[in-house]
């Protein structure tokens, strides 16, 4: 799955619209609901003892027992849903249903003898529950009840025991609610123009069903066993109304009826249940042509019919075919479907065979679509597609390894769109992603990949796993494990491991094992689990501490916050180094303690450059004299220093000047050489690092020569860039079109004279009557943002009426996030109350809102006084991590940092802490801010009036 916190330059964001009409049927349809609910009176827990010593009680560690192992589901559904609806001409009450029932049939095979069948059920009213024994065809006596907590267990207790070795059956019958907190099976709504009896057109509502099972949302639609090794296969059958189409991950056989449709599915193949996908809609399809499988993209009509699809159509198929060759192995299925969504709480996900995504994250508008956008598009169609192989043919045995499916999906995604997009050079860019993910991943409370299976239990737990640091550390050990073995050997291995564990679920070791045995055929001498072990088990990452005129180094745990007692941890570390005018050569690093390497000892008033291209998941510290010769270097020609490390270089001079390491003036020296800099990526490294300063000094003395300095140093890039940006166009190389955007954003947020004016001119033209948007799509995000906060309420105004009029989720995905850039705070203060209503900001928006306000300075301290305000409505979110890492960025001060702790605590106190690992590192983050604040607040303003003499 991709998500919000999956790593991207684009936060392309979408959810639930709800009309006040339609909150007015759903509080209807949840009354029928509930009466109908309570109607059913599940048999209380029985008191009998067995006859015989089987083992009864609930497991202890959530998780389901071994004793039963399920094999195949016959799954039926009714969704009765309208997906248009008509308002009663006399009593205003609307014909629309969101009640759906259901049956499902399961058979099991009983492997360890029990007189209990616990699988999982949540929010639904079961109104038959029957047990047979598929030997004798007998029907078995059963009492159930559901277990209304987290275990989520619907339990259900035979007065006869199962055997081992026997063959049963059980059977359930079902109702629940389509709702629109998008999760299990629920509904989305969008708009489409239509004819009127008068020949008119006017916009009409439109209604669809879709689900969304991971992690464990598949038990909200039907009772099943809801874990990732609990794999079965489905036989699937869809009732929906005349003039639909129902979807679902096998292909379909042609529907039955007339008024009801009956669709039917081919069965799939032996799958976890988070991977069933279905959806009822009106949606029409483009295909890509493909010798093999049937490759459909489906979205609305009108977006179909604007071939807003045909992108996405285009590079599937190819991506496809790469990954299989790449792989060695065909995709498993017959057929591919892919559906944009109105509304979609993730940015994707990889269900087998029916692909589902955010409008923003597949459908692609000439015109209006940006770099960004299309680049988003094609990352997120690899990682799903990388998905089908890595996740889906072979899946994690527990969500605590979830990295394996992840760490994969985001390691194959750069190399699936280098090859469709190769003049995008976008493996270059995937060192932004680590230098992302090491942030959260140098502090005491971040995680290791592979967690103890017994500390991810409960929903909330394994919901906390789907963060930055399985995604971009997973991807970023692998490339490193990649360039220790070799690409080759690395590739020989995966093929392996793809085949010997198809269709099954597997650890870390199963991948060290197949990855050894590539390695032992030919002939290498990596030790691949001793070396690997250690980057998955432990978390964090290394600094690894070079003396360039002794040829000594040694290893640290890399923590910004110096204040823990040493860890003792360390790492296997293969080190790519580079001398002044050599070739690379590789080092390896085994023990904490100092040793010499020869390799490491500089020439005399030579430099050495360690982690070249940044292969490597560390941070690199030099002695002084090697520090003043590379930055020398960067000043004289930085071109003889490889674009990666120059960002390299500024990344890790500022953290390591953050954890105390080095000088916070070597880190700010190392910008005064992007004067002459046009490339993104140090650009881009440098921007990410100054914007900490800015987050802990926006509200000090220390701002002001600091937008002085950066106005100095951005001016010429702003100008290399000038007659472009002034004629609406962007410059051919892909990387280019990004520091564009970045030249914009700077030169405008400090305030340049020149871009203060072109943002306003190029908006007020748009804002004049009948005007046009003349501005290029690469460049509004930054444009529009830019010009709201240089101006008032028109300004806004007009923003919010475009982004309402909006056709298009990438627009307004651009829209709304500038909305979030004025200085006026009763704006801002309205803007986060719209938060809470669906029909102004969708809900999948609300927490990407709320914290594009965050990142104002005007804003964050009202966005986090309203998330404490509205914490019940607001924590029924899952990305809350993401939530709390923005609201509380800023935080730097004693009394924040007692909010934040009075905060956690209410929340444990009143059994609310969804959001228990992101609150212990915010509260982390906090204590090492005010520490280097106070340490380092001086030093920085004399650096910065020092350099603020402007051109």
């Amino acid at each position: 799955m991709t998500k919000g916190v999956y790593v991207s330059k684009v936060l392309a964001i979408g959810t639930v619209v709800a009309t006040v009409s339609a909150v007015a049927g759903i509080i209807t349809m949840v009354i029928v609901y509930e009466t109908q609910r309570i109607a059913v009176h599940p048999t209380p827990r029985p008191t009998f003892e067995p006859t015989t010593p089987i083992p009864t009680g609930l497991p202890a560690d959530l998780r389901l027992p071994e004793d039963l192992v399920p094999e195949h589901y016959l799954l039926n559904l009714h969704v009765p849903l309208h997906t248009g609806i008509r308002m009663h001409p006399i009593n205003s009450t609307t014909n629309q249903s969101l009640l759906f029932t259901g049956n499902s049939t399961v058979n099991i095979r009983c492997v360890q003898t029990t007189v209990t069948i616990l699988l999982h059920s949540v929010d639904l009213d079961l109104t038959c529950v029957t047990v047979t024994d598929r030997d004798s065809g007998r029907r078995m006596e059963n009492t159930f009840f559901p277990h209304v907590n987290e275990s989520n267990f619907l339990e259900v207790r035979l007065k006869e025991p199962l055997v081992e070795g026997g063959n049963y059956s059980l059977f359930t019958a079902f109702e629940g609610l389509l709702t629109d907190n998008l999760e299990g099976l629920y509904f989305s709504k969008y708009t489409e123009r239509e004819k009127t009896p008068d020949g008119e057109s006017e916009e009409a509502e439109r209604f669809l069903a879709a689900s969304q099972m991971q992690p464990t949302e598949a038990r909200k639609v039907f009772p099943c066993f809801d874990e990732p090794a609990m794999k079965a296969t489905f036989d699937v059958t869809i009732t929906h109304r005349a003039g639909t189409t129902a979807l679902a991950n096998g292909l379909a056989y042609e529907p039955t009826g007339e008024e009801w449709l009956v669709t039917r599915f081919q069965r799939t193949e032996k799958m976890s249940t988070y991977l069933l996908a279905f959806a009822v809609s009106e949606f029409d399809f483009i295909t890509t042509a493909n010798e093999r499988v049937a490759i459909k993209t489906y979205a609305r009509p009108e977006a179909i019919a604007a071939g807003h699809a045909d992108y996405a159509a285009n590079i599937t198929g190819k991506i496809l075919d790469f990954y299989q060759t790449h792989f060695a192995m065909r995709y498993p299925m017959n057929k591919l479907d892919q559906l944009a969504l109105p509304d979609f709480g993730a940015e994707a996900m990889e269900n087998w065979g029916l692909i589902t995504y955010r409008e923003s994250a597949l459908l692609y508008e000439e015109g209006v679509s940006s770099i960004d956008d299309k680049e988003w598009i094609a990352m997120v169609i690899a990682h799903e597609l990388a998905h089908q192989w890595y996740g889906n043919l072979v899946t994690m045995q527990w969500w605590n390894e979830l990295w394996l499916s992840e760490g994969f999906a985001t390691y194959f995604s750069y190399m699936g769109v280098d090859h469709i997009e190769p003049e995008w050079k976008i493996k270059e860019l995937f060192v932004g992603q680590i230098q992302t993910v090491f942030q959260t991943d140098a502090l005491m409370t971040s995680h290791p990949l592979s967690s103890p299976p017994d500390q991810i239990s409960t929903p909330r737990d394994i919901e906390q796993m789907f963060d930055e640091v399985t995604y971009i550390k997973g991807a970023a050990v692998l490339r490193m494990l990649a360039d220790y073995v070799t690409d080759r050997v690395f590739q020989i291995g995966l093929r392996h491991y793809l085949k010997q564990h198809q269709f099954g679920n597997t650890e870390q070791k199963d991948l060290w094992k197949s990855l050894q045995m590539a390695v032992d055929e030919n002939k290498g001498r990596e030790q691949v689990a001793e070396v690997m072990d250690k980057w998955t088990n432990q978390i964090g990452y290394p600094v690894v501490i070079i003396n360039t005129t002794t040829g000594l180094v040694q290893q640290e745990h890399f923590l910004l916050n110096r204040t823990y007692p040493d860890s003792l941890l360390e790492w296997h570390i293969p080190i790519r180094t580079m001398k002044e005018g050599n070739r690379p050569t590789l080092v390896e690093l085994k023990d904490r303690e100092p040793v010499n390497k020869p390799a490491l000892k500089a020439e005399t008033g030579q430099w050495v450059l360690s982690n070249v291209d940044c292969i490597g998941y560390y941070r690199v510290n030099y002695n002084p004299e090697n520090w003043d010769l590379l930055l020398a270097q960067l000043e004289d020609d930085h071109y003889i220093i490889p674009v990666i490390n120059r960002g390299q270089l500024i990344d890790d001079a500022f953290n390591l000047a953050r954890a105390k390491y080095v000088s916070v003036e070597l880190a700010l020296n190392s910008t005064r050489y992007l004067r002459d800099e046009i490339e993104y990526i140090p650009w881009q490294s440098a921007l990410r690092n100054i914007n900490y300063f800015m987050l802990m000094f926006d509200r000090s003395q220390v701002y002001g020569p600091m937008q002085a300095y950066l106005r100095k140093q951005v001016t010429p890039l702003y100008n290399y860039f000038k007659n472009d940006t002034d004629n609406s166009n962007v410059p051919e190389q892909h990387s280019l079109q990004y520091n564009q955007i970045n030249a914009i954003s700077v030169a405008c947020s400090n305030g340049l004279p020149e871009c203060v004016s072109m943002v306003r001119d190029v908006f007020g033209e748009w804002m004049r009557p009948n005007g046009t948007n003349r501005i290029h799509p690469n460049l509004r995000t930054t444009i529009y943002c830019q010009a709201v906060a240089w101006g008032g309420e028109v300004e806004w105004e007009f923003a919010w009426l475009q982004f309402q009029s909006a056709t298009t989720a990438v627009e307004k995905d651009k829209l709304r996030e500038a909305l979030a850039c004025t200085k006026k705070i009763w704006l801002l203060n309205r803007y986060l109350q719209y938060t809470l209503e669906p029909d102004k900001i969708r809900k999948m928006d609300s927490v990407a809102t709320i914290d594009a306000i965050a990142r104002n300075v005007a804003g964050q301290a009202l966005a986090w006084n309203f998330v404490r305000a509205n914490w019940e409505y607001i924590s029924l979110d899952y990305r809350l991590g993401w939530l709390i890492d923005g609201v509380t960025k800023r935080f730097s001060t004693d009394f924040e940092l007692q909010e934040l702790k009075w905060f956690k605590l209410d929340c444990e106190a009143q059994g609310r802490d969804f959001a228990s690992r992101a609150l212990e590192q915010a509260i982390e983050r906090t204590e090492a801010n005010i520490e280097w604040v106070t340490e380092n607040e001086q030093t920085i303003l004399d650096w910065f009036r020092s350099e603020r003499t402007e051109p």
